[in-house]
């Protein structure tokens, strides 16, 4: 329990960090060139380590790869790309609390595409992240550092997340999880190969120490470390878990957008904030325990 909440919560950190991160990164490059060199490094990486503990079984069979191409569209394209660059346009503070929006859209697309019944409670939660969301929007005269088109895509980025989300609980195909992350990033590269390659020789700005050291830490957390931890300790931990944790996501990312990009906390982001985490906990359904 503890080695798997170490997991979780490590994963978390690191996506709170990456979003400081990707901002960075995204000043410097084309987001496509950024998410391209990003899958296909991964992959390098994780098929070899798949072969190994797949005993060389990686094919995750036809029936489960239009699943996989459709949430690699999603999760690995369409999140990434919306919110590399929303953070063009935004500040890393204010795309961390959109990001907290995750829990509650994920429960009204349960409702209104699978169907699902959700709880007062979790209804609850969508109404409190709807308020965190206009705490941002109506404290924008407080000197934000971002815009609303920004936030805007950052929230596409959410609706994204929310779909990849749905779609692995709709996959009634069990493959491997280390098999599925090795097919959406080669998925995720492929699909965004046609738009980077044109602009990959803008790849030679990470020659630079610093920018390099970001790519560096970027690919190896958000495309290979996070996948292999948060699959490691959700197999280990109890349902409301990650939901419980996932209040680090937006923590992290508030200390590190003051500290490292000197954004200002203001008082509406704080609102916001503790809004968001309130959604957070509330989406977290608790479940009596099993005897």
């Amino acid at each position: 329990m503890l080695l798997a909440a170490c997991q979780l919560g490590l994963t978390l950190i690191l996506i709170g960090a990456n979003v400081v991160v990707g901002k960075l990164l995204a000043v410097a490059l084309p987001v496509t060139v950024i998410l391209f060199l990003r899958c296909a490094i991964a992959l390098v990486l994780m098929a070899p380590i798949c072969l190994v503990v797949e005993r060389g079984r990686i094919w995750p069979g036809r029936a489960a790869v239009g699943n996989i191409l459709a949430q690699a569209l999603l999760g690995t394209v369409i999140y990434n790309v919306a919110l590399l660059e929303g953070l063009r346009r935004t500040g890393a503070l204010e795309a961390g609390l959109v990001l907290a929006a995750l829990p509650a859209v994920v429960a009204c697309g349960a409702a209104v595409i699978l169907r699902e019944h959700l709880s007062p409670r979790r209804w609850g939660a969508v109404a409190v992240a709807a308020l965190g969301m206009a705490a941002l929007t109506f404290g924008r005269a407080e000197g934000f550092a971002g815009s609303l088109s920004g936030d805007a895509l950052v929230f596409v980025a959410v609706c994204a997340e929310a779909g990849w989300v749905m779609l692995t609980k709709r996959n009634a195909v069990r493959i491997g999880v280390l098999t599925s992350a090795v097919w959406m990033q080669a998925c995720g590269a492929t699909l965004l190969a046609p738009w980077a390659l044109p602009s990959l020789g803008s790849a030679t700005a990470l020659a630079d120490p610093m920018l390099g050291s970001l790519m560096a830490f970027h690919t190896l957390t958000a495309g290979v470390a996070c996948a292999l931890l948060w699959y490691a300790g959700m197999r280990r931990a109890p349902a409301n878990l990650a939901g419980v944790l996932a209040v680090l996501l937006p923590a992290t990312t508030a200390v590190l957008a003051v500290m490292v990009l000197g954004e200002r906390f203001t008082a509406p982001l704080g609102v916001g904030l503790l809004l968001m985490l309130a959604s957070m906990v509330l989406a977290t359904e608790r479940r009596p325990p099993s005897r």
